[in-house]
């Protein structure tokens, strides 16, 4: 039987579904249901081990929603950035460009953030907010002219106006729509741990481009970082199949000894890299968000954030037209979602794509290039500034939550 009238079911809920969730409640209010619907909503507190960047423009969002003074205090601002350019076994590292952390006085351009901290808060806040939370998968769903039908796993239906697909990057809504994706595999990696270090980072993050790929050290609050690897995929599986006395080595080969000694916080984890973009991130009452509608390579560290920039225009749009009084899942309202962040979502993909290219291999000309590049940048001031508030989301047509701005 239909449970009644809903107006948004949410597919998903990691850091999309539940912000968009969020955002959808605060800017239209209690009278529009909102659901998120996730199997993983059964485990709390949450227990990801990961961290994450989060840049300024989605700092303001979750501020706009409420969640970020819940987390600050377990948030490391990234006050400075460094990156070099060398093969492994060099024995020193220059610095090629240099960003300062502040895209607007006492606002750091990026703060980390383990995973668990804000997932659990996104979690306690929707439920405060009045979102219907159902630890429960979203099993099928039938589009009609006037709603769309959604049923969970549980055996329960929905009458809805709108599905949202937050379900991560093997959508299975995504796949029910037949909407094709295009891409392709890197052969790469992503190698993630946790290490503790003597020394103080100060707020660094580095990012050393290796032959391999980058290898990023990102500050968390204490003397610690989560690192993020990129190695060929079989180097990666050798590396990650070493016992800890064996693996220590190779980390500190790449880590340096600049923290003083290492000492690993958890288990080392490797995830395949690949690029895809759907083909489509709408179709009859579906939207996609977040890894339901793009991967990216994480070398310039977007993935969330362009997520998060998925869950900003969404929820302006949807808003706008419930004020408007229109029919929040009609085509032509989810369609203006589609034209603003698909463009968007391509051009990062090059980006990163060329990025990769660039910098994940053993060519001698390619790296002066490069190198001559990162000079060039560092040495002009107005292009760094342009980089900087790229990297921290605020350029472009920018959602009002990522303003800061309130729906």
């Amino acid at each position: 039987m239909m449970s009644g009238q809903a107006g948004i079911v949410i597919g998903g809920g990691a850091f999309a579904g539940l912000a968009l969730a969020l955002a959808l409640r605060q800017g239209l209010g209690p009278e529009v249901p909102v659901i998120v619907a996730d199997p993983a909503l059964a485990t709390r507190p949450s227990r990801d081990p990961r961290a994450t960047a989060i840049v300024a423009a989605c700092r303001r969002l979750f501020a706009t929603i409420g969640v970020w003074d819940e987390v600050a205090g377990e948030a490391q601002p990234i006050l400075d950035m460094v990156v070099t350019d060398s093969k492994l076994h060099d024995a020193t590292r220059p610095v090629f460009l240099t960003f300062a952390g502040h895209v607007e006085p006492g606002e750091p351009f990026a703060h980390m953030v383990e995973n668990r901290h804000l997932i659990d808060a996104l979690v306690r806040h929707a439920e405060a907010a009045g979102v219907e939370l159902k630890a429960t998968a979203v099993e099928s769903y039938d589009a009609r002219p006037d709603g769309i039908d959604v049923t969970l796993a549980d055996g329960s239906r929905i009458a809805a106006s709108l599905l949202v697909a937050a379900d991560g990057a093997r959508s299975r809504l995504r796949e029910r729509a037949g909407i094709p994706t295009h891409g392709w595999d890197y052969d790469q990696s992503g190698i993630v741990v946790t290490v503790g270090h003597e020394r103080d980072h100060d707020g660094r993050a580095e990012e050393h481009f290796l032959p391999a790929g980058p290898f990023a050290i990102l500050p968390l609050k204490g003397k610690r970082s989560s690192l993020v690897w990129t190695e060929k995929r079989s180097e990666a599986a050798r590396i990650i199949g070493l016992s800890e006395e064996e693996f220590l080595p190779e980390l500190e080969e790449r880590f340096g000894l600049h923290l003083g000694e290492i000492k690993l916080l958890d288990k080392p984890r490797a995830f395949p890299l690949s690029y895809f973009v759907a083909r489509s991130f709408v179709a009859d009452r579906l939207a996609l968000i977040g890894d339901a509608a793009h991967v990216i390579h994480p070398i310039a560290g977007q993935g969330l954030n362009m997520g998060l920039k998925d869950v900003a225009a969404l929820a302006e749009v949807v808003v706008d037209a419930a004020r408007l009084g229109m029919d929040i899942g009609q085509a032509d309202v989810i369609e203006r979602y589609q034209r603003w962040r698909r463009f968007d979502t391509m051009a990062m993909g090059v980006a990163t794509n060329s990025l990769n290219f660039l910098f994940s291999n053993k060519s001698t000309l390619l790296r002066t290039v490069r190198d001559i590049g990162l000079g060039v940048v560092d040495r002009t001031p107005p292009l760094k500034n342009l980089f900087i508030r790229q990297a921290a989301g605020l350029t472009g047509e920018v959602p009002r939550l990522l303003k800061g701005e309130a729906l």
